[in-house]
């Protein structure tokens, strides 16, 4: 069973790095095999809705990361999501990663749990949070929760480490999501399939 954390900041080793790396040791204290992706600094494309990854699987665009993580979403259980706050929202990068690969990589997350981490120095985490959380749930993802708002504070790693309440938020969160991973493959191994899916059905508001 393995975690994949997306760390959508661009300090490879910073605040949200500290939170996502507590998540991660919980979730290896329960046996739970994890991997940080941190997504770089390098330009990321942001969507184009041009359709073309409904037809391969992948972004039509090969020349930033987003393809490498599509490649990983096969291999992995549980999903974690974390971001800086940039102007009380997710920082842009990691918007633009989350948008091609919800489009391009959705049928190979479906069902499998999801969580989202936001990393502030002051102000605007639940807003980033609101925006984050939007991903998994229109994809019929689980959303793992803890024993609050999954946020830590902190200027610097060190300040997110002296944040005692936030860090055990993060531990909280990494034991909750190995109980539910196990929980699943508990009820895979005795038959209990995932749900059935009805056609999809829209309906528009102008006719």
């Amino acid at each position: 069973m393995k975690v994949l954390l997306v760390n959508g900041s661009p300090h490879e080793k910073g605040c949200t790095y500290t939170a996502l790396a507590e998540v991660a040791s919980a979730l290896n204290q329960e046996g739970i095999e994890t991997e940080i992706f941190h997504i770089g600094t390098a330009p990321i494309r942001g969507c184009i809705a041009c359709g073309g990854c409904s037809k391969q699987a992948k972004c039509a665009f090969d020349d930033d990361i987003v393809n490498r993580l599509i490649e990983k979403a096969d291999d992995i259980d549980g999903l974690v999501i974390g971001s800086p706050v940039h102007y009380a929202s997710a920082g842009g990068a990691i918007t633009s990663v989350l948008d091609r690969l919800f489009y391009a990589a959705s049928g190979k997350l479906a069902y499998k749990p999801c969580a989202c981490i936001a990393s502030a120095r002051r102000a605007g985490t639940t807003a980033t949070l609101d925006q984050l959380i939007k991903y998994p749930t229109i994809n019929r993802m689980p959303l793992v929760s803890s024993q609050y708002w999954p946020m830590v504070h902190g200027n610097s790693p060190e300040q997110v480490m002296q944040d005692e309440e936030g860090m055990q938020i993060m531990r909280t969160l990494g034991k909750n999501m190995a109980w539910l991973i196990k929980c699943i493959e508990a009820g895979k191994a005795a038959g209990v399939n995932i749900p059935e899916r009805e056609a999809p059905r829209r309906t528009n508001f102008i006719r």
